[in-house]
Formats: structure tokens, sequence, C-alpha cells
């Protein structure tokens, strides 16, 4: 979502995970009204990962250039240590992506979206895309395909997903991130520890079934 690097000049102080991949999905405010930005949804993809037994992947490739997508690269640093294949539908933002990616410590290469199916060799991908983006490439998911993130939540499944789904393969979505990155922005917020993350995940299941 654009408004994730839109809000970092209206903040005060962000932290060096935010700051490193130019995204705040979380704002927290002090008693004397300062605003402190923080990002939880890198830990969120990590910790959504782990919940599937995804800890480790010995490739990865990423859909996609916006913010979320930069939190993919950094929670990958610390699953993959081999070069992340990132694809792109607006080149003209290679050297952002680079810039980002030195910054978190990981290693890309960007390649073209027009060989967007190419990503399906690899054993983790992370979708970041809007929807309808990758609805195209459903009839390219191989016969034994490894683990999809897939972080669109509405409508789901996707094309994609469904078809990932169908070959087998595991899929996780974005009501997965959206409970994860959750927990930890309660967390924060509150001082609870930990967060109830049973009863999020049910409310979440809730309304998006009323959609």
């Amino acid at each position: 979502m654009p408004l994730k690097r839109a809000v970092i000049p209206l903040l005060d102080e962000v932290s060096a995970t935010a700051r490193a991949v130019d995204a705040v999905n979380t704002v927290l405010f002090a008693e004397d009204g300062s605003r402190t930005g923080t990002n939880t949804d890198i830990p969120g993809l990590v910790n959504a990962l782990a919940e599937r037994g995804v800890s480790q992947a010995a490739s990865a490739a990423v859909l996609g250039a916006g913010a979320t997508a930069s939190s993919a690269l950094s929670a990958l640093s610390g699953i993959t240590s081999g070069e992340v294949e990132v694809y792109i539908r607006n080149r003209a933002r290679d050297a952002e992506v680079h810039a980002i990616a030195d910054a978190v410590g990981t290693t890309v290469r960007i390649r073209d979206w027009a060989d967007a199916t190419a990503a399906f060799e690899r054993e983790l991908v992370i979708s970041t895309t809007p929807a309808g983006a990758t609805d195209e490439l459903a009839t390219a998911v191989p016969a034994t395909p490894g683990t999809l993130f897939d972080v669109l939540y509405h409508p789901w499944p996707t094309p994609l997903a469904a078809a990932w789904s169908a070959r087998g393969g595991a899929v996780l979505g974005g009501l997965d991130l959206l409970v994860h990155q959750a927990v930890l922005q309660v967390e924060l917020m509150t001082g609870r520890v930990p967060a109830p993350v049973a009863a999020m995940r049910a409310a979440g299941e809730a309304a998006l079934g009323g959609r």
C-alpha cells in the first residue's frame, strides 16, 4: 500500500527496520503526542511462514516491488541464503529494489514481469501484487509446486492460490499475514504478551466471511 511510505514524513521517529525497507505499517503514539513508525509486516511474514513449518528455503522469488515486497525481501534475509529473484512490472523501480535489498542484506536478481512464471520453479514464492495482477499466471503452476505466500485476502482464494493448491502446493494467504502482523501490533499497543492469536484469527475469518 502506498500509504506505508507516504506516512513516513509525518512521523517523529522511524524504527531502523522500517527505515531500511522504507515502509511503515504501524504508528505508535506517545503520551507527549510524538509518533513513532515501525514495521510489523516483516516479523509477521516470518512468523506466518514458521507457523506452516517454513523457516528455511533453498530458493525464493518475490512478485512485485511495492512496500510489502520490500518487507518480504527483509523477511527472506533470514530464510534463504541464496539469491532472491524479484519480478517487476515497472523496471523503473530496479534501483529502488536494489537499494532496499542491500539495506536488509538480501542478494537479488531483478527479472522482467514477462518471465514471471519462472518464479514458480523456486521453493518459496511470495506474491505481493494487487488483485488481478497474477491471474494470468495461474495456468502456469507446475505439477509439483513449492510454497506460495499470496498476501491478498480478498477476494480469496486468488486464481493463482487456487491453482497452486489444486496442484498440491502449500499456500498461505493474506489472512495469515494480517493476523501475524496484527498480533505484534496488539502487543506493541497494549503491552499484552502474548496477544490472543486464535481469537484474532477467528475474528479475521468471521469478518472476511461476511464480505
